[in-house]
């Protein structure tokens, strides 16, 4: 009899030693879970404040003969699209992507502010638009129409103040609850979406 309560005992023990290695190994899973969760719901909770950056690779040698001394300051390692080669891409329907909003999507609280940053070597717009479409210069548009917004370029008050020089910022303040869609109106690839919550 005794025997047989000792190997109760035993196998009672295992049985409890076993659940609770079970339960060690599974907490770290746990929380690893619980941490991806966490993440997850901070990247899709809108930021107090966000940051876009406009990046391009213009050549400073073909963009400077063709479009005047200093217009492309790039100084990043690579910056090696040329000129003509921006054109044809666009032509073609592939427009070069390093000519880019990074983020393309944010979401920010209604009253944050937005800045966006022009990192790249040549001047861009940040234009708000109803719907994405082609900019003021025919030639890159891929055979988009041009968006109401981008019409008649920088003569447009408004294209012309939503344009970021090279090294400088544009502050955008009091977007409205919802979705808000930005171009460049001169490369109109550059798109990003704001959506404000």
């Amino acid at each position: 009899m005794n025997s047989i309560i000792a190997k109760l005992s035993l196998l009672a023990a295992c049985l409890m030693l076993t659940g609770a290695s079970q339960v060690y190994a599974q907490g770290p899973q746990r929380e690893r879970t619980a941490v991806a969760a966490q993440i997850v719901a901070e990247k899709d909770k809108p930021a107090s404040a966000a940051q876009i950056v406009a990046l391009d690779e213009c050549d400073p040698t073909t963009f400077n003969m063709a479009l005047g001394p200093g217009f492309c300051h790039n100084v990043a390692l690579g910056a090696s699209t040329k000129l003509l080669d921006l054109f044809a891409k666009a032509a073609a329907g592939t427009p070069d992507p390093n000519w880019d909003f990074e983020p393309d999507t944010v979401k920010i609280k209604k009253g944050a502010p937005l800045t966006v940053v022009d990192q790249g070597g040549e001047p861009h717009t940040f234009t708000e638009v109803a719907e994405f479409g082609g900019g003021f210069i025919a030639e890159l548009n891929g055979g988009e129409e041009v968006v109401p917004e981008c019409a008649n370029g920088f003569s447009n008050i408004a294209v012309a103040r939503t344009r970021i020089l090279q090294g400088s910022q544009l502050q955008i303040n009091g977007l409205s609850q919802g979705e808000h869609k930005f171009q460049c109106c001169i490369h109109p690839w550059m798109r990003a979406t704001v959506d404000v919550k």
